[in-house]
């Protein structure tokens, strides 16, 4: 749907889908500001948030204002439009749009005299965020940030964009200062017409967000079935990955690739795996996963996953662990594992703060040297030829290599490290990266140990240490922002990759920071009195966590994606007080969110007027969708708790969802997933006996790594000889039955149960039997 303005708006603006295009000469070598210097100027209402985005504005000469009823009665009250800008802490183009615009004494001044501008962090809000990106996605056909929205005072918006220069210098098209003047001096002549237009675009909007609820469950063979069809046609075969430059990770296309694999035979099935596989490796070779620090970037600007987008975000590197912790689990190949470690000690170095929540984001932008003045993307990542030849120089050469070699040639050679940068001008628009390098393995490690005559031991310890003094040299650089910004549904699904790890890979230390985020969550985002989640807290100084003044309600994706976590903790530790507060969160996201008309779940809860729509998020994108991991969660805990009324709101979801399952699945991999499951319904394995048995974690342990547990397979470890006390057991108190299953056999202290839709199977006593009857499903 392409929304056209319902008001005349002349030659100059023909119509609401004016876009600018992201060219190298929007940024105008990133112009100095017309902030004339002096003394720093007063700070605007920003300056009382805790938002790292809201602050890094709050001296704008703008006079901005949060997301908040002070700012609309002012609208109302002085009858001026309202502009909103949107974006988050690490975007680039909004630090570009901010230093050519939203610095500028001259555009202040026209947006001062005309509107109540308002400054949104999109991670904070995701829900206004949302509706009005909804809105340029309409009127325009693409979106992005800084998302841009002219607005009547009662919220209802006219006109939007994303990115805009500040002057009219790209074919003919108006820019910033222009839209601004003619869109007030509009306003001021024909408010009416604004108003209208307001009126018929929310009309309009409000329509479109209704979703035609089915009348049944959708084939789950048949939509997994489409879904692998429509990914293998994206799907790019050199370098992995669906989709041309750019390219993104989309972790949830692989989730559904790995479980479709699990269910299916033949050729198929070993496509979807090798799509799968072949893009994870080419990711971890490229220039995508920084080889020095760690972790993954946000995305590629070129087809070979080479020359990224400098950004890190929190939310990837939780995906990706959990999908590389899944490869690791069905392919059993080590550089998968060693992947998941070092996106986990990167997050843990860099994204961790001391109270136990994971920090949203790292900037693309940084300063090149302590001295610089402007800040350059990937200026911290990138290297020149002659840093890293300098830099190694000292580092002792194998004895087997030939004379004259040195390491830092074997180094240069390995990660493509060319004396006039190797990357290539396409991809350098700005001119921010001549002669710089970014880390790239083009071949192998068997490829380079061969031309160098090395061992794959001593290379690999060479490389390391290598590594090791090119990351000590970086911290002498300065460092890119960091967004300190907790997100409770970001820490959610870091929450979940740390369990997932820790179980797959047998390191209790992942685990124990899972329940170290968790612990941090209950204390920090959660009220104790009311039960409901906080979507955001910050650091407070060097230790402290504070709340925000007035506290952000979570959202359903905080829910969704801790519920999540909390399974995926108790499956790796057993404590059972993380799926007694998964149930409780879920019982509380029910009262919050749940549709009770159509089913599924909004994104926001009830009761904020400024929010004009209740959506339904209705994609998987670089976060899933919460509806589509509530599906999820909702199976397992049914399971779990035994509570079959999770099990309907989970087929009611799936029955809203029928249409857009049918036919593009590809928009939604994540509950294509969870259709999946619940087709199935999911497995679940008791093991009874004593927590110190010996043989019950040989039980638990083949449970928990057997490839059906990437379909959300519920384990549970139940010790039925200590009857529960004033229900001191969660689970015995929900399932009575769990006291009947005995570890029976003379001589066992453990056993283990298979059951699916309510029947169990006699126990087993060995791995090995419990492998069989797992095969079996």
């Amino acid at each position: 749907m392409v929304l056209k303005c319902a008001f005349k708006t002349g030659s100059l603006l023909k119509n609401c889908s004016f876009h600018p295009q992201h060219t190298a000469r929007i940024l105008n070598k990133m112009a100095h500001s017309s902030i004339t210097s002096g003394s720093k100027p007063d700070p605007n209402q920003l300056i009382k948030s805790k938002s790292p985005y809201l602050l890094q504005h709050a001296y704008n000469p703008v006079n901005w204002y949060p997301w908040s009823e002070d700012a609309f009665k002012k609208a109302k009250e002085e009858n001026k439009l309202i502009f909103l800008s949107v974006g988050y802490s690490t975007c680039h183009w909004c630090h570009v749009m901010e230093k050519e615009s939203f610095e500028s004494q001259d555009i202040a001044a026209v947006m001062n005299e005309n509107y109540i501008s308002i400054k949104v962090d999109r991670e904070e809000r995701p829900d206004v965020d949302k509706m009005y990106m909804n809105f340029v996605q309409a009127i325009s056909g693409r979106g992005g940030w800084p998302m841009s929205v002219w607005m009547t005072p009662d919220l209802k918006p006219v006109y939007g964009g994303t990115y805009y220069p500040p002057d009219d210098r790209y074919y003919g098209q108006p820019g910033f200062t222009t839209i601004l003047k003619s869109l007030a001096q509009q306003w001021k002549d024909s408010p009416q017409k604004f108003q209208n237009s307001g009126e018929s675009i929310m009309a309009m909007l409000t329509k479109a967000a209704v979703l035609g609820k089915g009348n049944q469950v959708p084939n789950a063979a048949e939509c997994g079935n489409l879904c692998f069809k429509q990914l293998r046609r994206s799907y790019e075969p050199k370098f992995g990955g669906f989709s041309e430059a750019p390219k993104f990770p989309q972790p949830v296309n692989m989730n559904f690739l790995l479980r479709w694999k699990i269910l299916n035979d033949g050729s198929d099935a070993g496509f979807a795996l090798d799509m799968c596989t072949h893009t994870l490796r080419m990711m971890a070779k490229g220039g995508i996963f920084d080889h020095v620090s760690l972790g993954f970037a946000r995305y590629s600007t070129d087809e070979k996953w080479h020359v990224p987008h400098f950004e890190k975000m929190l939310y990837d590197q939780a995906q990706l662990t959990s999908v590389y912790t899944d490869a690791y689990l069905l392919t059993n190949d080590g550089d998968f594992a060693r992947v998941v470690s070092d996106i986990l000690s990167y997050v843990s170095n860099d994204l961790s703060d001391p109270s136990g929540g994971f920090y949203s984001a790292e900037d693309a932008d940084s300063y090149p040297e302590v001295r610089s003045k402007e800040k350059r993307e990937g200026a911290f990542c990138v290297w020149t030829h002659k840093e890293i030849q300098s830099l190694l120089a000292a580092q002792c050469v194998p004895p087997e290599v030939r004379a004259g070699v040195t390491v830092a040639d074997i180094v240069c050679h390995h990660f493509d490290i060319r004396p006039n940068g190797n990357v290539d001008p396409y991809q350098d628009p700005h001119d921010e990266l001549k002669g710089q390098n970014v880390l790239i393995i083009r071949g192998s490690v068997e490829e380079t140990a061969a031309k160098f005559g090395l061992s794959l031991d001593v290379l690999r310890e060479l490389l390391k240490t290598a590594l090791s003094a090119m990351r000590e040299a970086r911290q002498g650089r300065p460092r890119p922002h960091l967004d300190d910004k907790m997100l409770a549904a970001w820490n959610g699904l870091m929450i979940s990759a740390f369990a997932k790890a820790g179980t797959v890979l047998m390191e209790n230390t992942y685990v124990e920071r899972a329940a170290k985020a968790a612990e941090f969550v209950r204390q920090h985002l959660f009220d104790q009195q009311s039960g409901r989640l906080f979507r955001s807290c910050y650091r407070n100084g060097q230790d402290a966590v504070s709340q925000i003044d007035e506290p952000i309600a979570g959202f359903l994706d905080d829910y969704a994606f801790i519920i999540r976590g909390l399974l995926d903790l108790y499956t790796a530790c057993q404590d059972e007080r993380w799926i007694q507060w998964a149930d409780e969160l879920q019982q509380k996201q029910d009262e919050l969110f749940w549709d009770v008309s159509q089913g599924g779940y909004f994104t926001s809860p009830a009761g904020d007027t400024s929010i004009l729509i209740r959506l339904k998020e209705e994609q998987d994108g670089a976060e899933p969708s919460g509806n589509s991991i509530a599906v999820g969660n909702l199976e397992r805990l049914a399971i779990a708790v035994d509570r079959s009324d999770y099990h309907d709101k989970a087929e009611q979801t799936l029955c809203l969802f029928q249409e857009r399952l049918a036919k593009i699945p590809l928009s939604l991999p994540e509950m294509t997933s969870a259709l999946l499951l619940y087709e199935e319904s999911p497995t679940e394995v008791v093991i009874v006996g004593s927590r110190s048995s010996d043989l019950g974690r040989q039980l638990y342990r083949e449970a928990v790594t057997h490839p059906r547990s990437l379909l959300g397979q519920v384990v549970i470890r139940f010790d039925s000889s200590r009857p529960p006390q004033d229900g001191a057991s969660f689970l015995a108190s929900r399932r009575p039955s769990l006291m009947a299953m005995k570890a029976a056999k003379m001589g066992s202290d453990a056993a283990a149960y298979l059951c699916r839709n309510r029947s169990c199977s006699a126990p087993v006593y060995s791995p090995e039997d419990l492998r069989q009857l797992l095969n079996s499903q």
